[in-house]
């Protein structure tokens, strides 16, 4: 049997029924919701390496090659089944601890991601340090075997309940900007460590404030050497950019339901406007998901470089576009984010609307990645 055979016939033999199509894909940790399926689901692709296939064995994977990964992708896509686990873990911290990590660290957290038992939180952004993240002024000082940590993050997406954090830290307040900083890894379950969540405008409250008062990282945590956590932190932004966790999830991740069968069941299937931004926002996304495999393929690792920000850029944008696709095929049903004159999709599908409208700061600004483009990919002067 073929590898395409073998991995689909088992990804469609063990996936649930329920874990299949548009729905939330659990990031897994000791705090957040999961419901039987999701566990079930998780285990079985933790038991066989499949939550991270192409990672190596010792650190909880597969062993995949980078084609056998891509396959996987495809079969997941195909069968419309959603990832055994999400969240920062496994797309952004993962892979680059297996780029800059020693190999204590890669043993001691790559093994907890694959399996979903921690649930990571990203501390870049301070309240003074968005879009000049370089700025930063949370310190963190050498204290012996560790580091006392001190300062306030902001927009820290998913603290409340992340069990640990990647976190950037000035460890020389007297070196240029992008050289005194460090890339830190610690608990959020210490007497230190405090989240406010921030209530959004969808009625949601995935973004946090994060507060360190004397917080304590451990020196074996330091990821690669003190004072160059920049080059490490704009490694992983790369991963995250790259969109391959929505690859994984079969393109599927959004609450709501598809546009086709929005066009179907609403009064807007009478409206030939409406059919053309749907059938073109379906093109421009499988033509992205195509161009985004194709580049992995090409690339020398499993991520590419800075052609990232392109995927950041358009997919921020073509999500927020099927997202004023769905209200618009709604009516005014798509008016609703509360009440019961709405059904919980509606309710669902206005609310993602609602914050789908920061899509194009999170993650890095729109200008941010036309910047990376413009010089990093196309090489243009400054």
């Amino acid at each position: 049997m073929s590898f395409r055979a073998e991995i689909r016939d088992w990804l469609d033999s063990n996936c649930p029924a329920s874990c299949r199509g548009p729905g939330e894909v659990p990031g897994g940790g000791t705090k957040a919701p999961m419901n039987d399926d999701q566990r079930l689901w998780l285990d079985r692709c933790a038991a066989e390496g499949l939550t991270v296939p192409n990672w190596d064995t010792k650190y909880g994977g597969a062993g995949f090659s980078k084609d056998q990964w891509v396959v996987m992708l495809e079969e997941m896509r195909d069968l419309g089944i959603r990832s055994p686990v999400s969240g920062m873990g496994v797309s952004m911290l993962g892979p680059t601890l297996l780029e800059f990590g020693t190999e204590d660290q890669k043993l001691r957290h790559l093994p907890r991601i694959a399996r979903g038992e921690v649930w990571w939180c990203q501390g870049y952004s301070e309240p003074g340090s968005g879009s000049d993240l370089a700025s930063l002024q949370t310190r963190a000082e050498q204290q012996g075997d560790h580091y006392v940590i001190n300062g306030q993050k902001i927009w820290t997406s998913g603290a409340n309940f992340a069990d640990w954090i990647f976190c950037l830290v000035r460890t020389n307040p007297d070196a240029p900007k992008h050289e005194g900083i460090s890339f830190v890894l610690f608990s959020m379950n210490q007497p230190g460590v405090s989240v406010r969540p921030i209530r959004l405008i969808s009625g949601a409250s995935p973004f946090c404030e994060t507060f360190f008062d004397n917080a304590i990282a451990d020196r074996d945590d330091l990821v690669s050497n003190e004072n160059e956590g920049w080059t490490v932190a704009k490694r992983l932004l790369q991963h995250e950019r790259s969109g391959m966790l929505s690859l994984a999830s079969g393109g599927n991740r959004e609450v709501g339901i598809d546009l086709p069968d929005l066009a179907t069941s609403y009064a807007s299937q009478s409206d030939p406007a409406l059919h053309q931004r749907m059938l073109k926002n379906l093109i421009d996304t499988e033509s992205m998901n195509l161009t985004q495999r194709r580049t992995v393929e090409e690339s020398e690792g499993n991520t590419p470089g800075p052609a990232t920000s392109i995927f950041k850029y358009y997919g921020a944008n073509l999500a927020k576009e099927r997202s004023e696709l769905q209200i618009a095929m709604l009516g005014t049903q798509g008016l609703g984010e509360s009440g019961k004159e709405f059904s919980p999709v509606e309710h669902a599908m206005t609310r993602t609307w609602l914050a789908g409208k920061a899509r194009s700061i999170a993650g890095g600004s729109n200008e941010v990645q036309l910047n990376i483009i413009a010089k990093r990919v196309l090489g243009l002067p400054d």
